[in-house]
């Protein structure tokens, strides 16, 4: 497959769990005044993520071991973490039954610092694996070459 092609479709799946979690915690007109919000973070760890997630299928095109893989589920699970914070103080209401209420204060009160906590591990994410494709494909290059 494509690796711009993949990492579109991967931006694109993040943004429906995105949708999907909101909508399914607290309504679809609660999810679209939350992404009026906070769209500038949003689209940038879906973005970020699917970078990643390109750099990524292009590395295991040129390679054939996949070793960044764990720090692209990381990345990937801290921007879908940041970006269902947007709802997480709504879950309130259930926490005591799920012995949360802790989490979920905390995820409310610094909701735009884990979106930036997401953007870090989406930055880390994509200077790993982007070294990772250019060693790679400079390697790749000189056993061509030889």
């Amino acid at each position: 497959m494509n690796p711009a092609l993949f990492g579109t479709l991967s931006f694109g799946a993040l943004l429906a769990v995105y949708f999907a979690l909101l909508t399914a915690v607290s309504g679809w007109e609660f999810t679209l005044a939350q992404f009026k919000d906070y769209w500038g973070y949003v689209i940038a760890l879906g973005a970020g993520f699917g970078v990643q997630v390109a750099l990524f299928a292009r590395l295991r095109q040129v390679l054939s071991d996949a070793g960044p893989r764990a720090l692209m589920t990381t990345t990937g699970t801290t921007s879908t973490a940041a970006m269902v914070s947007c709802c997480a103080h709504y879950l309130a209401n259930a926490a005591p039954v799920l012995g949360a209420t802790g989490l979920v204060t905390f995820a409310a009160q610094y909701q735009v610092e884990l979106f930036w906590v997401g953007l870090a591990f989406n930055a880390a994410g994509i200077g790993y694996i982007g070294r990772n494709l250019f060693n790679a494909t400079r390697e790749h290059a000189r056993c061509v070459a030889a």
